[in-house]
Formats: C-alpha cells, sequence, structure tokens
C-alpha cells in the first residue's frame, strides 16, 4: 500500500511538473518545451515503433514532437501529457505507414528488446519457461491476426504498459470501451494461441 501512494505521489509530482512546463510555454519560453521532449521520447519512439513505423519512427517521433508544440494552446488544462502525445504519434505513424505487413516486423523487433506482458495464462509446470521464445514469437503472430482497435488496446495497454486512464486517453476512448474491447481482444488472442498449438492458449470451452 505504501508502494502504492509512493507511486501516485511522484505521478501527481510528475503531472504537476509538466503543467509547471506547459505554462511556461503558454508565457513565452519556448526552450522549456525541451523537457517535455526528453521526457517522453523514448515512449514515443516505442509507441511508432510498434504500430509499425519502421525505419521512419524517428522521423514520425520529431513531426509529432512539432505538431504537439503547434497545438500546444488547444491542450486541455489539467490533462496529461503522454498520452495525448501518444495520441499525435499513433495518428502520425498512421499517415506514414505504407505497407500493412511492417507491423508484425516491427513488433517483432521491438519485442527482441523486451518481454511479453500479456495476462494469458501460463502453465504452471516450471517447464513451461523453456518455451517462452517460441511463445513470444507465437503471440506476436496472433498479435497481426486482431483486428486494429485490438491490436491497439492491447499494445498500448500491455507492450506500452500505460495504465487505463491514459490508454482510454491516447486512444480517444470511454475507459469503458477501452474494457470491454481489452476484453474480447485477450479472449481472441487465447484461441488464436490455442490454434496455434501454444500451451495455456486454450479456447473458451477449454479444450485445445
Amino acid at each position: 500500500m505504501a508502494e502504492k501512494v509512493a507511486v501516485e505521489a511522484s505521478d501527481h509530482s510528475a503531472a504537476g511538473d509538466e503543467a509547471a512546463v506547459i505554462a511556461r510555454i503558454r508565457a513565452g519560453e519556448p526552450e522549456a518545451y525541451a523537457h517535455l521532449v526528453r521526457a517522453h521520447t523514448r515512449i514515443a519512439h516505442r509507441t511508432a515503433v510498434l504500430l509499425g513505423a519502421g525505419a521512419d519512427a524517428e522521423d514520425v517521433v520529431q513531426v509529432a514532437f512539432l505538431k504537439a508544440y503547434q497545438s500546444l494552446e488547444r491542450f486541455r488544462e489539467g490533462a496529461a501529457f503522454r498520452p495525448w502525445l501518444l495520441r499525435i504519434v499513433a495518428n502520425e505513424t498512421k499517415n506514414t505507414v505504407r505497407a500493412a505487413g511492417r507491423l508484425l516486423a516491427a513488433v517483432e523487433q521491438e519485442a527482441a528488446l523486451m518481454p511479453a506482458k500479456l495476462p494469458l495464462t501460463d502453465s504452471v509446470d516450471p517447464a513451461a519457461a523453456v518455451l517462452a521464445s517460441e511463445r513470444r514469437s507465437l503471440l506476436l503472430t496472433a498479435l497481426e491476426e486482431l483486428g486494429d482497435e485490438h491490436r491497439q488496446v492491447v499494445t498500448y495497454r500491455y507492450l506500452l504498459e500505460l495504465d487505463e486512464a491514459e490508454t482510454a486517453e491516447a486512444l480517444g476512448w470511454p475507459r469503458g470501451t477501452v474494457k470491454s474491447r481489452l476484453s474480447r481482444a485477450l479472449r481472441r488472442l487465447e484461441l488464436l494461441l490455442g490454434r496455434l498449438g501454444v500451451e495455456g492458449g486454450e479456447g473458451s470451452d477449454g479444450h485445445t
């Protein structure tokens, strides 16, 4: 509980700091924007990669930061900057991506840098750890089979590790929509993994 309170306090402090930075920018200190760029470049780049920007990810991020700066007067006071920025990154990525097949390659590239954290059922057998690499590859294949909305909500919620509120803000959806689409996406992933022969990926009736 103490750790949770500390994290929440840190989040509130960060939000307060960013609000102060945005106020400075609006007051005529454009150089203060560098603080926001430094704080969010990494996750902005990861978002662009995961959504399929590929080799254009760096350009996407630069354009997104420029558009965010140009739109800062319309930024809602008191809102979180990160999900708002990621929404711009996502829109810019859509404008940049030219081949549908690039998404899978991009996700595979990112997956090599971090473990999959989707809440899928794992076997209690310790030997299942040996299959981690194979499971990750099959998971990414299954993720590509999802529709755009389901793939996006899984990507934001678990690969980018945004919380529910941030995911809703980044996607422009109500929180209830995030919950329902995420639930359906995870059920669909379970079915797909079952068809791919992944242990713990049975369908809803429990059969392989």
